[in-house]
């Protein structure tokens, strides 16, 4: 039996976890109480807000918001 790597956005929870302190939860939680989410605000809008509030680096922003995205797009 092969284990399956983990790719795209999630490939990046593990270092965001331990580069940040925090579960991709909670940085799930930041993304969806952002001014506009779920009204139409747009992906960059979102990722600003994990790098400017946050100080998140622009890839591990991006790879939040993305999962979360496609994730409550389902």
């Amino acid at each position: 039996m092969t284990e399956q790597k983990v790719q795209g956005p999630a490939s990046y929870f593990p270092s965001i976890e331990k580069k940040y302190g925090r579960p991709i939860e909670e940085w799930q939680a930041v993304v969806r109480s952002a001014p506009g989410y779920g009204a139409g605000a747009k992906h960059m809008d979102l990722v600003a807000v994990l790098k400017d509030e946050h100080g998140m680096g622009h890839g591990h922003a991006n790879a939040v918001v993305a999962y979360t995205l496609a994730q409550d797009k389902t």
